[in-house]
């Protein structure tokens, strides 16, 4: 299983796109039906709203004007990725392959 961070870390992740890529970021949930396990978030600076979330409860997805707001929508079979940490699988962070984007950025994650 891959969460190699905390919700907050991931949480600043997604605040600091300047410094990170997370665009197309590829998750799953790993108790959750395998057809389903599919899901997308991203940021996208140009739009009003510039995170974005794809295959959840909302039919073509939906955009957030924050990262917080994003985090804690319950969509996702009524529930937040907050309230489904735990159970959240990385494929994926920026279209990277989840080992190689922590080799690449692993290091730049301190927000202390």
């Amino acid at each position: 299983m891959c969460r190699p961070f905390s919700f907050e870390t991931f949480q600043k992740i997604l605040e600091n796109d300047d410094v990170f890529p997370i665009d197309e970021t590829l998750f799953y949930f790993d108790d959750e039906p395998e057809k389903s396990r599919e899901h997308y978030l991203g940021c996208i600076r140009d739009y009003d709203k510039p995170y974005w979330v794809g295959y959840c409860d909302i039919p073509n997805g939906c955009e957030f004007y924050t990262a917080s707001d994003l985090l804690n929508a319950k969509i996702f079979d009524g529930y937040s990725i907050y309230e489904r940490w735990e159970h959240l699988v990385f494929e994926n962070i920026g279209g990277i392959w989840i080992n190689d984007w922590l080799a690449y950025y692993g290091d730049k994650i301190c927000f202390d």
